[in-house]
């Protein structure tokens, strides 16, 4: 692992200072993340309007409220920023971020095209900032467990002795059923709407992190309303002789769920992007003989997310070498999100065209 040795105390370290990009639906949760994740705090907020960033500052007990994205990320008391914005305007703000020297946390999808992702991470890499789409599910504690499994089929997983073997397919389903209210931007095509780039990047992102790379084609369908994606469908193949099937949609009710399957077992979670309220992360090993291994599993995925950014410019800070590693921590992050992107707008070509796209 790349962590050097501190030259100081995590009480004497500052705590990384984010400044908070937008105003809308997706703010609310996060802003309390950010600040009851130890070694994070929030300094300031914008809004296109003082008025909107004064009543969301002050009603999360935030210091500063900042007329304009572009003064909020001129400000010295800002080192890194959570781009909350619409996705189509994504790219503008994060690479604005980077070009003032602030680390990015943004909110997925990171963009609506794969290679103005590519930009936007090229930037940040030139600027020397870190970024993290904001993708909670991935810093679970029961991720690693998932990928673990995955990693290691064909041997038994530690005490319950039970085996995956080679993985044969992996499905995945994310999807609710509820009217959004006026000028939500997610039925707007213009600002990256539909379900494709919302509850998409979820359900490709399973399909993506079980088989460690992209799909080798992919078949897509979908049902439209009003301009965006309401309902999509994708079956792809993977190298090695997997399938796979997608479900994500905004007219079905709600579901967060998978299945990785082997040939003599299969892992079932029925709440991988976020845990049911009051309930421990949980799912299911199925094995062949009907014998079934259920597994629960308590942590806070987003403060997780949170402090690893966090860690990443830590330890950057203390020790510059390590942005000349030819692997540095970050990487299977970056490549995570890079290629759930390059699915996405495979998966739309292929439904916009009805043909098959091959990568």
């Amino acid at each position: 692992m790349l962590q050097p040795e501190p030259t100081r105390t995590e009480d004497e370290r500052r705590p990384v200072r984010f400044g908070i990009l937008g105003t809308g639906r997706i703010t609310r949760r996060l802003v309390a993340d950010l600040q009851s994740t130890p070694g994070a705090s929030v300094t300031a907020i914008a809004s296109r309007t003082s008025e909107r960033a004064r009543w969301y500052a002050d009603s999360y007990g935030i210091a500063n409220a900042v007329s304009g994205y572009a003064e909020l990320i001129a400000r010295d008391d800002v080192d890194a920023v959570y781009v909350a914005l619409p996705p189509s305007l994504h790219a503008e703000w994060m690479i604005a971020s980077a070009a003032a020297g602030k680390h990015v946390l943004c909110e997925k999808p990171l963009a609506t095209t794969s290679s103005v992702t590519q930009q936007m991470a090229d930037a940040c890499t030139k600027a020397r900032v870190h970024w993290l789409d904001a993708t909670a599910w991935l810093h679970h504690d029961r991720t690693d467990m998932f990928r673990t499994w995955v990693k290691d089929a064909k041997v038994p997983q530690g005490e319950a002795e039970f085996r995956l073997g080679a993985l044969r397919h992996v499905s995945s389903a994310v999807s609710f059923y509820n009217p959004f209210q006026s000028g939500d931007h997610r039925q707007d095509a213009s600002l990256g709407g539909g379900c494709l780039l919302d509850l998409g990047w979820y359900a490709a992102g399973i399909l993506r992190l079980a088989n460690d790379g992209l799909p080798t084609t992919v078949n897509a369908q979908s049902v439209m309303r009003g301009g965006v994606p309401y309902r999509v469908t994708a079956m792809m193949d993977f190298p090695n002789e997997v399938s796979a099937t997608m479900s994500c949609g905004f007219d079905t009710s709600t579901r967060k769920w998978f299945e990785i399957a082997g040939e003599e077992a299969s892992i079932v979670c029925d709440d991988f992007t976020r845990p049911w309220p009051d309930k421990p992360a949980r799912g299911w090993v199925h094995e062949a003989s009907g014998k079934v291994h259920p597994f629960s599993c308590e942590c806070h995925q987003e403060h997780n997310m949170i402090s690893r950014l966090v860690g990443w410019i830590n330890a950057t800070e203390q020790d510059e070498q390590l942005w000349d590693s030819p692997s540095p921590p970050w990487e299977a992050y970056h490549q995570q999100a890079l290629e759930t992107q390059r699915m996405l707008e495979a998966i739309e070509t292929s439904m916009t065209t009805g043909q098959t796209v091959t990568l």
